[in-house]
């Protein structure tokens, strides 16, 4: 199950007033585990910074002048999300932007249904608590070591966040794929099997089961794999 962890960093509130995305950061889950691919673009919005924006993410206009513009890299940004649920912290947010701004290069908006939103995930599991991204954090004790914000740290938090909020982090139970790293001078590391039991488990078939079993094996011919287990 991919999903794509993300977060956005824009001039303000309201891109009907104006307002435009100044960062993209997003994050690649499988199975909800990171697979270390990222997504990560700043984008030159063509009009000035509020400084309450500023204040928040720091990415003044000067530095966004020569970025590229949303129309130079929405194909790229689509192709990386591709149909995968995208998990968002108040998803409403970023999905106005988004929408709006793939609106304004004529192209097809993303479907709300593809959004997963982890404020109302917080909201439902812990009702009237705080339930930002800071406050979560500070619940899980998730260390943020940041100033402002940005994108794509905000994306990596927040996939913390989100692993936490449907259940926590859980041991693989050696489940996972080994590297090579993981062979020991013993032998490779998968070829561990349980010990034999010292006393079989009775069969649960009944006389007339193994019996007809019997006969289908021998229908089948010695080459049967059946035949081998004896």
């Amino acid at each position: 199950m991919r999903e794509i962890v993300m977060d956005t960093e824009t001039t303000g509130l309201d891109p009907n007033s104006g307002d435009r995305i100044v960062e993209i950061g997003a994050v690649e889950l499988f199975n909800h585990m990171p697979t270390g691919k990222t997504y990560h673009q700043y984008i030159n919005p063509q009009r000035d910074m509020p400084d309450g924006a500023f204040a928040v993410h720091g990415l003044s206009a000067e530095f966004l002048s020569d970025k590229p513009l949303f129309a130079d890299i929405a194909q790229a940004f689509l192709d990386f999300v591709g149909d995968s649920k995208m998990v968002i912290h108040n998803a409403a947010f970023d999905m106005k932007f988004l929408n709006a701004e793939l609106k304004w290069t004529e192209r097809p908006e993303l479907p709300w249904a593809q959004a997963l939103d982890t404020l109302a995930i917080a909201r439902k599991k812990f009702p009237g608590a705080q339930n930002s991204l800071d406050a979560l954090c500070r619940r899980f004790g998730i260390t943020t070591e940041r100033e402002l914000h940005g994108a794509l740290l905000d994306s990596e938090i927040l996939a913390e966040v989100y692993l936490e909020l449907i259940g926590g982090r859980q041991p693989d139970f050696a489940l996972s794929v080994v590297s090579n790293n993981d062979v020991t001078d013993s032998g490779a590391a998968d070829s561990w099997s349980p010990p034999e039991r010292p006393n079989p488990l009775p069969t649960r078939l009944t006389d007339a089961e193994s019996q007809a079993h019997k006969e289908l094996v021998e229908k089948m011919g010695e080459n049967a794999i059946w035949a081998q287990f004896k």
